[in-house]
């Protein structure tokens, strides 16, 4: 797969290309109160077309016009800290850098691993905790590359239980990837889509935390059951040959982290603030600005306890080379944020009421879903974020490129921006577990010793369980406003 600046690339001069050929529209908007909260729509009766002929496109533009060289600054630079693209920016790089902080001490790793040891004795209900504690991680925090640690400590540690690699990938990754999917405040998923989509960040959590409960309980109930199949029936296994290296030694626990004196401070902390951070959503309408000063105050705080006590051997210096590490990490998404911003400029903009090429294909793609219904729309959103997935597998980089088409589609074709963010986030999240495309699915099979081929003969049935929840959930949600 070519990489995903490539993509944007390609998608760059498609979009370019399109100005030469695709007349500019506009819409009216009018003004829609939901739950108390005023917002602008289309109103898609009021399409007209600008021009009477495609206008072209400069290839090198001047005075801060765009053109398809200037699409990557101009895309970096647009908007405001309210939303796409700067916002945006700024949000995943502070974000970033306050969990650099956090996990910088070491505490959140030790409190996972100490539950880890503590239970391994607990059968069944060891398999239940940490399908439980992965996917609050892939939700709250949006776990992805970081499960591989864990997944190479589990995998040798189920095996020698009498379970399978395919069982500790079930507990790890695919855990945090449906926690993702259906996440109430993950800051780099449904965050990130619900501010370019205008809609109040955390709204909906409700319903959210509903299907995420859901999801988790089935994905629980599935992996005990064919983690129980798997004991007694060891060579029923798809793994059962790879899995012979694990099976020759059996594994030990020294090695499992215990807690020191200090984490419990920072864990509490933790915990205090997201509580906060919830508070500040729902009590004081916190947006992107006040969201990312909480989590770099979250960060700041937890590396001074975390100093204090002495904690993974943590000092200032080292304390701020983390918090550049976490940004740096997290530094390819926002450039993503920022190309995706560029191409819906090269369209020109997402100003409903300006001219652009964008309103005139919003308009077509509204005409050619007249004559279904709003479900059956929300649908084929879900449908189409499911694809794109497999070629843009980040969730911020997927929001930035797909919500400014998506949000005002909605619009367009009578489904609310609520239930376009809810198919874009289950989309994306719950086919991480199948396309090659992702570095995290890959890391944790290479951790496993498990090839991508055995992998998807056995999650392709999981895959398209998941894909039925995830179609009744945008059905459900299209038919009651939501």
């Amino acid at each position: 797969m070519p990489d995903t600046y490539l993509i944007l690339l390609c998608v760059a001069v498609f979009a370019f290309a399109l100005n030469f050929f695709i007349p500019a529209g506009s819409f009216d908007t009018v003004v829609n109160t939901v739950n108390g909260v005023e917002r602008s729509v289309i109103d898609p009766a009021t399409y007209r077309q600008v021009a009477a002929a495609p206008q072209g496109m400069a290839l090198f533009a001047e005075g801060g016009e765009i053109g398809l060289l200037n699409f990557p600054f101009e895309g970096m630079v647009s908007g405001s800290k309210w939303g796409a693209s700067i916002g945006v920016f700024a949000f995943i790089l502070l974000t970033g850098g306050a969990f650099g902080l956090i996990f910088a001490s070491g505490s959140v790793e030790r409190g996972l691993f100490q539950v880890i040891a503590r239970n391994r004795r607990a059968g069944s209900l060891y398999l239940v905790i940490l399908c439980g504690l992965f996917s609050v991680g892939g939700a709250v925090f949006g776990m992805g590359e970081e499960v591989i640690p864990f997944t190479l400590i589990l995998v040798p540690l189920l095996v020698s239980m009498g379970y399978d690699s395919i069982t500790a990938l079930l507990v790890t990754y695919v855990a945090t990837q449906v926690g993702f999917a259906t996440s109430w405040m993950n800051p780099f998923g449904v965050s990130i889509a619900q501010g370019i989509a205008d809609v109040p960040l955390m709204s909906g959590s409700g319903p959210r935390m509903l299907l995420w409960f859901i999801a988790t309980a089935l994905l629980t109930g599935f992996t005990v059951l064919y983690a129980r199949r798997v004991q007694q029936y060891p060579q029923s296994s798809l793994a059962y040959t790879s899995d012979a290296v694990f099976r020759e030694k059996r594994q030990s626990t020294d090695h499992l982290r215990t807690m020191v004196r200090g984490d419990g401070w920072v864990l509490l902390l933790f915990a205090a603030g997201i509580a906060w951070m919830i508070w500040g959503v729902v009590e004081r309408s916190y947006f992107l600005p006040e969201i990312a000063t909480q989590f770099f105050t979250m960060g700041i705080v937890i590396a001074v306890v975390a100093i204090v006590f002495g904690l993974n051997g943590l000092t200032a210096n080292k304390a701020a080379a983390a918090f550049k590490e976490g940004a740096q990490q997290l530094l390819p998404a926002a450039m993503v944020v920022a190309f995706a911003k560029g191409i819906v400029l090269l369209l020109g903009g997402d100003d409903p009421s300006g001219a652009s090429v964008l309103n005139t294909i919003l308009h077509w793609a509204g005409e050619s879903l007249s004559g279904v219904s709003g479900a059956v729309s929300a649908w084929f959103m879900l449908l189409f974020q499911t694809v794109f997935n497999f070629f843009v597998t980040s969730g911020s980089g997927q929001a930035a490129l797909t919500m400014p088409i998506m949000a005002p589609l909605g619009d367009v074709v009578g489904v609310t921006r609520q239930t376009a963010v809810l198919a874009f986030q289950l989309g994306d999240g719950f086919t991480n577990i199948v396309v090659p495309t992702s570095a995290a699915l890959m890391g944790c099979l290479g951790a496993a010793r498990l090839d991508w081929g055995i992998w998807i003969r056995f999650v392709l049935p999981l895959q398209a369980g998941l894909f039925l929840l995830a179609s009744l959930a945008v059905i459900i949600a299209a038919f009651s406003g939501f």
